[in-house]
């Protein structure tokens, strides 16, 4: 089973940018389609964007809240899929979580973002 680690996280002002990588270990990350989820407290985990798998082109998907402003791209040579956040708002606040579409990976511990005003 896949398991993944992200990191990246910090606290910026808003108008700021981060980029976060989540390490895969056990599976590859290029042969599923991987997503990044973003998680405030008392509430669910949110899908923020995903990006397909090689054999599907790569192609990537954005929830309309970040579309324009956060990129999700894979490096198969690592293993490691980064979420590059642009433009950051105070309401992206929380924490970033990487895993398959599915989420039927391990998941980690994920990494706090936070945007100040």
């Amino acid at each position: 089973q896949g398991q993944v680690a992200e990191s990246g996280g910090g606290s910026v002002q808003a108008g700021g940018s981060l980029r976060l990588s989540c390490k895969a270990s056990g599976k590859i990350v290029k042969n599923t389609v991987m997503a990044w989820y973003r998680q405030v407290p008392g509430n669910q985990r949110d899908m923020v964007g995903y990006i397909s798998s090689e054999i599907s082109g790569g192609s990537t998907y954005y929830a309309d809240s970040v579309k324009g402003r956060f990129t999700i791209s894979r490096d198969n040579n690592k293993n490691t899929v980064y979420l590059q956040m642009n433009r950051l708002k105070p309401e992206d606040t929380g924490v970033y979580f990487c895993n398959t579409r599915g989420g039927n990976w391990i998941w980690g511990q994920g990494t706090r973002v936070t945007v100040s005003s």
